[in-house]
């Protein structure tokens, strides 16, 4: 039996591009977001064009119920050998000025739905002692930043939740790998649903959803705990690192406030 890969947020974008390379290799699929059509038409996609069973799966994983549902399926999949966990959207403005259900609805998505898919991926996977997993994060969670709290913030903690899981799984000797994803900028719908005006943002620095998933794969097979792909963000993210906290800080709000400043011009 094929091993199966479950993908959240699989009806375009990165979420998609896992679909379409891991049915390449002749993985089976479960491809769980919201929109029926697209999730039904990449399925009987991938199914013709590689030979594999694929299913679809309409939840809101910001809602408990269905997070609950999905959950059972991911926990009681007899093959699951790779879970990710890519459902999540963004909400540009001033934190406090900003819709409060929308930013409940990103903590949820973000923070709870992946913990809870995690914990039901790892119940099925290590007492088998086999399978992998990818929590797809960001490098905005290596800074906070205004304008972006809720988002950056729930991807510093994927972050740091993927690398606190590897530490246990490591110290059980398991043969379960897990990754954080941070991709930087790439291009898809994620930033037209934003609102954001791609042409702030310098050419080089966006990344195509191939080159994204691409590299998490690779990074998967080489046992990697957090993968960014390029090079420009590889040193971006260790020149963070670098510099003292509240230097960063005010740079990045410098960076931000001059962003806006374009954008009202």
């Amino acid at each position: 039996m094929p091993d199966l890969a479950i993908i959240t947020g699989a009806s375009a974008g990165i979420g998609a591009m896992f679909a379409r390379k891991l049915a390449a290799r002749g993985c089976d699929l479960l491809l769980i977001a919201r929109r029926e059509d697209r999730l039904r038409s990449l399925a009987t996609e991938m199914s013709g064009a590689h030979h594999i069973h694929a299913e679809w799966m309409i939840a809101d994983l910001a809602d408990e119920r269905d997070l609950e549902r999905a959950a059972a399926r991911v926990e009681s999949a007899a093959n699951l050998g790779l879970m990710i966990n890519n459902a999540g959207f963004g909400i540009h403005g001033i934190f406090f000025e900003s819709d409060v259900e929308g930013q409940a609805a990103m903590h949820r998505l973000h923070v709870m739905a992946t913990m809870r898919l995690t914990h039901a991926a790892l119940k099925n996977m290590a007492a088998r002692g086999s399978g992998g997993l990818i929590n797809v994060a960001s490098v905005a969670g290596f800074m906070p930043a205004p304008g972006s709290v809720s988002y950056n913030a729930t991807k510093a903690w994927m972050i740091n939740f993927t690398e606190g899981i590897a530490m246990e799984l490591a110290a059980r000797g398991s043969g379960v790998h897990v990754e954080a994803l941070c991709p930087g900028f790439t291009l898809s719908e994620f930033h037209d649903v934003v609102g954001m005006d791609r042409s702030g943002v310098p050419k080089p620095l966006w990344l195509s959803a191939d080159f994204v998933v691409e590299e998490a794969l690779k990074g998967l097979d080489r046992n990697d705990v957090v993968v960014i792909p390029g090079w420009r963000y590889k040193l971006i993210v260790a020149g963070i690192k670098l510099l003292p906290r509240g230097l960063a800080r005010r740079l990045t709000a410098r960076q931000t406030r001059a962003f806006r400043r374009r954008k009202s011009q």
